[in-house]
């Protein structure tokens, strides 16, 4: 005979159900509520700052810690649409062009680079031995303190800068493929040696194709630090650049150009990190799945 107290009603079933999806954990956004919820937060922000920069204005017109929007299209119309009286060229596509051409050129050398250490140190025992406690100890060492002997060793010009980025990032970006690359299962190593794969095979048709997805994700990653290497190298020692622009308005308190550039700069970091994204869903689709 079965005890009516232990029968779960179809009511009690019902109202445990609805209040579960009550709680907060468990609510999810639909669509439209999802992109007011993404633009909440920046439209939060830009009304506080243009409510603080009237508001100082008002009080002092010549305020040039908060300047308006009208101020900041002015000294981007005149940087980006006006040719440089001493050069002749649009000095904000100028220092855009310089900035991305370096940290391009540092993210491309740090992902071969890595990805050639990360496969080295995490499926080759013999090399993995000396690598992995050298990457370890590379990835602590604070890129910005060397800065002065790349600039000994390498110069003043384009090659210490892109030098500082890959110093930089290569080794969190090798550390990030070696762990990829020790969670591939050894069972498919197991499987494809007994069907005559050589040391090269296995690299080249299972280890780079499961960790090439993560390569993309680890340079989604590490784009900030090169980004902030890219502005550190240019404010010390260059003649053009984003940074280099930033850091020569400062002594002039031209907040009208350095918060543009700063928009800038995050708008070009976020396009980059798009990209990567969209470039690993397009050539890696099968990577979300095997995750889930």
């Amino acid at each position: 005979m079965v005890d009516e107290k232990s029968v779960i009603h179809p009511t009690h079933y019902n109202a445990d159900t609805r209040e579960i999806a009550m709680r907060l954990i468990n609510r999810h956004p639909n669509r439209p509520n999802r992109l007011f919820l993404v633009l909440l937060p920046f439209a939060l922000l830009l009304f506080a700052y243009f409510m603080g920069s009237a508001q100082r204005l008002a009080d002092n017109p010549n305020d040039k810690l908060l300047p308006s929007a009208t101020q900041m299209v002015a000294a981007v119309d005149r940087l980006a649409f006006s040719e440089d009286k001493r050069s002749g060229k649009y000095l904000f596509w100028q220092d855009t062009s310089a900035s991305l051409k370096r940290l391009g050129m540092g993210l491309g050398i740090a992902a071969v680079v890595g990805l050639c250490l990360g496969i080295a140190a995490g499926s080759l025992p013999l090399f993995g031995a000396p690598l992995s406690p050298l990457l370890t100890v590379l990835s602590m060492v604070p890129p910005l303190a060397i800065l002065p002997i790349l600039f000994i060793s390498f110069g003043l010009g384009e090659l210490s800068k892109v030098m500082l980025i890959v110093i930089g990032i290569t080794p969190v970006l090798a550390r990030d493929l070696e762990q990829r690359a020790r969670e591939i299962p050894p069972e498919l190593l197991i499987k494809a040696q007994t069907l005559g794969a050589s040391t090269w095979t296995l690299i080249l048709r299972v280890v780079l194709p499961h960790i090439m997805p993560r390569l993309l994700i680890a340079l989604r990653l590490v784009l900030g630090s090169a980004w902030l290497f890219l502005i550190a190298a240019e404010a010390i020692a260059s003649t053009d650049g984003l940074g280099y622009r930033i850091f020569l308005v400062r002594r002039y308190m031209a907040m009208d150009v350095i918060l543009p550039y700063v928009a800038w700069i995050t708008l070009l970091a976020w396009l980059m990190d798009l990209s990567l994204r969209q470039l690993a869903r397009l050539c890696f689709p099968w990577y979300e799945g095997a995750k889930a």
